[in-house]
C-alpha cells in the first residue's frame, strides 16, 4: 500500500482539476478500482478526471512536487493489474476524447488518449481509411492504454503491434512537463526515439495524452473461414501454407481448442457451432486483399489444397458479414466463456511460431502432472506466436485449492517458455502481476539498463510505482 496522500495535496489537486474534474464518490470509483476478472480490487483517495493535456500536466506537477504517486488508467481492460491503484492518486484519461486531426493524404489521425479503439475505427473509416489494430475489448480499451501496454490483438501477423502503428506521442513526463512528440513522419533519424520508451512502459515514464496513428487503405476483398485440425502441429503447418498460398494476405490466424469453443458455446448466448461435427482443434483464418475477389480466391485455394493433403478435417467459409462476425464471436469469447467455469491460471505468453505446438504439448503435460484433472484452454494469435494458455480448475474441484497452485503453475509454464526463448508476457504487459516474476527471466544487464532509464526520468518513482523494475 502506498503512503497516505496529504490533505493539502488533495486540496491542490481538486483546485487544478476544477468542478467535475475529480471524484471521491465510492459509486463513481468502484468500477475503476475493480479488474474485470475480479482478481484485484484497489483503493484511491482521489479519482482525477483531467479534460486536457494541460490539466494532466498540472496534476502530475502537484504530485511531483509533493512526492505523491499516480496510477494512470485508460479503459480498465488490463489483465495484469497495472491500472489498479493501491492508495495512489488514480488518473483516468476517460475525458481526453478529442479527435485532433485526421488526414487521408498523410494517412494519419491524431487522437487523444481516452478515445476508444472502436471510435478510432470510425474515425479512420470517415476518410475511407482503416486502422488495423483489433481487440475484443475495442468498445472499452483506449488509445492511451493501448500505447502504454503496446497492445497486440488479432492483426499483428500482418500489421504488427500497437508500437508499429504509432508515428508520434504527446505525453506528460514525471516532472509535469509536456513533451509534444506528435510528429507524423515515417522517417526521423535524429537520435534516441523517446516515443518508443513511452510505448509499452505501462505509465512508468509518463502519461500518454495523445498519439499520431498510421492509417491504411481499405481493402477490396476479405474472407473469413474456420477450419478443423487434428493437432496444433497441423495448425502450424497450415499457417506456413497460408502464407505461401496468399502471398502475405493473411490478416489473422487464430487457434482454438475444442474445450475453449465448448465453454464459449455453453456460457455465451447466441453463439453457434462453427462446423457440423465436433473437432479437437479449430483455426480461424482471415485473408484480405486490395484486389476484388482475390481474398476469396486465395482462401479457396488454401482450403482445397489443405483438405487434399489431409492437413484439415473440415472447413466453412463465411458467406456473409453476419456469418464472418459469428465465426469471430466464437474466437473473441474464448475468455468470456471460461469465466463461469471457476478459477483459472491465466498465461499470456509468446514463443517462436515454429515452437507453438511444442509449447502447448509440453506445458499441458507439465500442468497436468502438477494438478491432475485440470482443464487446459489454449487459444490465441498463433500467427505471431502468442498463446493464451489458461489452466482451469478440475471440473467440480475447489477454486481455493486451484488458486493455491497458481504460482507453481506459472513457474512451470514460464520456465518452458523461457527455454524456448519466448516471453512471459506477449501483449498484456507485466503490471503488478508479473513485475517481480520477470526478474527471474531477464538478464541483470537488461534489468539495470531499464532501472537506469526509469531513474533518469522519474527519480522519485511517482509514476505507477509498483509496476516494472
Amino acid at each position: 500500500m502506498t503512503k497516505p496522500v496529504p490533505a493539502d495535496t488533495l486540496s491542490r489537486l481538486k483546485a487544478v482539476l476544477g468542478e467535475g474534474g475529480w471524484s471521491q464518490d465510492p459509486d463513481r470509483l468502484a468500477p475503476k478500482l475493480q479488474e474485470w476478472r475480479g482478481r484485484w480490487t484497489g483503493q484511491t483517495p482521489l479519482l482525477a478526471l483531467p479534460r486536457s493535456t494541460a490539466q494532466v500536466a498540472a496534476v502530475v506537477g502537484v504530485c511531483a512536487a509533493d512526492g505523491v504517486a499516480i496510477t494512470p488508467q485508460g479503459g480498465n481492460t488490463g489483465l495484469v493489474a497495472g491500472q489498479i491503484p493501491r492508495g495512489e492518486i488514480l488518473l483516468s484519461t476517460e475525458k481526453l476524447t478529442a479527435v485532433r486531426d485526421v488526414d487521408a493524404f498523410d494517412d494519419v489521425m491524431v487522437l487523444e488518449a481516452g478515445v476508444t479503439l472502436a471510435r478510432a475505427h470510425e474515425v479512420a473509416l470517415s476518410v475511407n481509411r482503416r486502422f488495423p489494430l483489433s481487440l475484443a475489448s475495442e468498445g472499452s480499451c483506449t488509445i492511451g492504454g493501448l500505447a502504454s501496454t503496446n497492445a497486440g490483438g488479432t492483426a499483428v501477423l500482418r500489421y504488427g503491434v500497437m508500437r508499429d502503428q504509432i508515428l508520434g506521442i504527446e505525453a506528460v513526463l514525471p516532472n509535469g512537463e509536456v513533451w509534444n512528440g506528435l510528429k507524423r513522419l515515417r522517417k526521423d533519424n535524429t537520435g534516441y526515439d523517446l516515443k518508443h520508451l513511452l510505448i509499452g512502459a505501462e505509465g512508468t515514464l509518463g502519461i500518454i495524452t495523445a498519439a499520431s496513428l498510421k492509417l491504411y487503405p481499405r481493402l477490396a476483398s476479405r474472407c473469413v473461414a474456420i477450419a478443423a485440425v487434428a493437432t496444433p502441429h497441423d495448425a502450424i503447418a497450415l499457417l506456413a501454407r497460408a502464407k505461401d498460398e496468399t502471398g502475405g494476405a493473411v490478416e489473422a490466424f487464430e487457434l482454438m481448442s475444442r474445450l475453449g469453443v465448448a465453454f464459449a458455446l455453453k456460457n455465451i448466448p447466441g453463439l453457434r457451432e462453427p462446423l457440423a461435427a465436433v473437432h479437437p482443434w479449430y483455426v480461424l483464418v482471415e485473408t484480405a486483399s486490395g484486389e476484388p475477389g482475390a481474398a476469396e480466391a486465395a482462401m479457396e485455394r488454401l482450403l482445397a489444397g489443405a483438405l487434399e493433403r489431409g492437413l484439415i478435417q473440415d472447413a466453412a467459409v463465411a458467406q456473409s458479414d453476419a456469418q464472418a462476425h459469428a465465426f469471430w464471436a466464437v474466437r473473441e469469447n474464448q475468455s468470456g466463456g471460461q469465466k463461469p467455469e471457476g478459477a483459472a491460471w491465466k498465461h499470456d505468453v509468446s514463443v517462436p511460431v515454429s515452437k507453438v505446438a511444442d509449447f502447448i504439448d509440453q506445458a499441458t503435460a507439465a500442468v497436468e502432472g502438477l494438478s491432475p484433472g485440470v482443464r487446459v484452454v489454449a487459444f490465441g494469435h498463433v500467427g505471431d506466436g502468442n498463446v493464451h494458455y489458461d489452466v482451469l480448475r478440475p471440473d467440480g474441484g475447489s477454486d481455493d485449492a486451484h488458486d493455491t497452485l497458481r504460482d507453481a503453475g506459472a513457474r512451470i509454464v514460464h520456465d518452458i517458455v523461457a527455454a524456448m526463448d519466448g516471453s512471459i508476457s506477449a501483449e498484456h504487459g507485466l503490471g503488478t502481476m508479473k513485475s517481480a516474476e520477470a526478474l527471474r527471466y531477464k538478464s541483470a544487464v537488461e534489468i539495470e539498463a531499464l532501472r537506469a532509464i526509469r531513474a533518469a526520468l522519474d527519480p522519485t518513482r511517482i509514476m505507477n510505482p509498483r509496476v516494472l523494475f
